[in-house]
């Protein structure tokens, strides 16, 4: 006997990095061509050495540390954040409008939980980052496809077209992932003034914001102005992720912003997931907050070298077209016959290089996905970028 599966979930696509993985299963690298992943967008190093012994004393001197904590996260964390984004972003948020979750893609499930259920609609730019999409076919909710052409920029008037009385939300992603591309401000605030006047959430993503090529958010410098408006939390709602600022992808941070309401609400979820999120993950971001700024300036510099890498790479290569760059990801058109799911599997096995095709962020069917390719270039240096190029170069489908 065959036990039941819920249809929403076997309907749902398998992870795209989880699949990508499974085109290495057989697979000999030459000796003199080894495999390069520019597949996920993670850090591939540990946390700096003063942020894992801070940790480290957390371990083995705070007994509390391995116990149950709050379920919107610690109050000092909360209130750092509170404090820290008030300055940044030039608005005023409180402490109790902050929740803690084990990282960013949890902060979206749990917002998303509060606002959209079976039959609901959500609207999402395409490109599409996949665990946003998987999300909503989990729950049965229906993706709303927002194109953004060329540009990879979402318009709040092809938006608008979009809104019916099902729609509860708009999603957007800045830096955006897989686009690479940077959200200018007034296309936020148009989003916002759209949403607020349909009664929508505008959910803003902004797990890539410290490498935001235009301003340092660690410097002083703010990519939007949405947090300005005195009602802000009428409609905005806030994601963050420390696992790229501070290399802290196993310890699974993240954090909402949003009402003291929603967030009412939210814990809900996530006393159910989760009960709480893990401590030292917590500890590291708050000792990382207060005491890493110039480092994480620094990271942010040795991004936007490999970004400056990425662009004069790709215009010296020829057929391919780069649709944006920034962050972590190049977003780029290939000049192959092959739709992109056949080529990237024949460039893991005669280029070695490991990147995921654009039909995996794009509605089932798309045209444009079939010609499209995410290359996550924060996993290699600007050495293991000039390889790339290279091998794309020899490359012949």
């Amino acid at each position: 006997m065959t036990l039941p599966l819920n249809p929403a979930m076997a309907a749902t696509d398998a992870p795209p990095v989880m699949e990508a993985r499974r085109w290495l299963q057989g697979v000999v690298f030459p000796a003199d061509r080894p495999l390069i992943n520019v597949s996920q967008a993670a850090p591939v190093e540990p946390p700096p050495l003063a942020l894992r012994q801070a940790i480290a004393d957390a371990a083995l001197g705070d007994d509390a540390a391995h116990l149950y904590g709050p379920v919107l996260g610690l109050p000092d964390l909360r209130a750092e954040i509170a404090a820290q984004w008030s300055v940044a972003y030039g608005g005023q948020i409180g402490a109790l409008e902050v929740a803690i979750t084990q990282g960013c893609n949890q902060a979206f499930t749990a917002v998303m939980s509060t606002l959209a259920g079976a039959g609901d609609e959500v609207i999402l730019p395409t490109p599409w980052y996949f665990n946003h999409k998987m999300w909503f076919d989990m729950q049965a909710v229906c993706t709303v496809a927002l194109d953004t052409g060329p540009t990879l920029i979402p318009d709040a008037e092809a938006a608008r077209a979009l809104i019916t009385s099902r729609t509860r939300a708009i999603v957007l992603v800045s830096p955006n992932n897989p686009g690479g591309v940077e959200y200018p401000a007034a296309t936020l605030s148009a989003f916002r003034d759209l949403c607020r006047s349909h009664g929508l959430a505008l959910i803003v993503d902004e797990t890539y914001r410290d490498f935001d090529s235009r301003h340092s958010v660690e410097m002083g410098g703010r990519p939007h102005d949405l947090f300005i408006d005195p009602d802000w939390s009428d409609t905005l709602v806030h994601l963050y992720s420390f696992s790229k600022a501070y290399r802290l992808t196993g310890h699974r941070v993240g954090a909402i912003v949003a009402s003291a309401q929603r967030l009412a609400e939210v814990e809900k979820f996530l006393d159910t997931v989760a009960i709480c999120p893990g401590q030292l993950g917590q500890i590291a971001a708050l000792w990382g907050m207060r005491n890493l700024r110039q480092w994480v300036a620094g990271e942010r510099d040795e991004i936007l070298s490999r970004r400056r890498a990425m662009v004069d790479g790709f215009a010296q290569l020829e057929g391919w077209q780069l649709l944006g760059c920034g962050a972590y990801f190049a977003y780029v058109e290939h000049p192959f016959d092959l739709p992109s799911d056949q080529l990237c599997k024949r460039l893991v096995s005669e280029a070695s290089l490991l990147m995921l095709p654009g039909t995996m962020f794009q509605p089932a069917g798309s045209q444009a996905g079939k010609r499209q390719i995410r290359i996550a270039f924060a996993n290699v240096d600007t050495a293991g970028i000039a390889e790339l190029f290279r091998r794309l170069k020899a490359f012949h489908a």
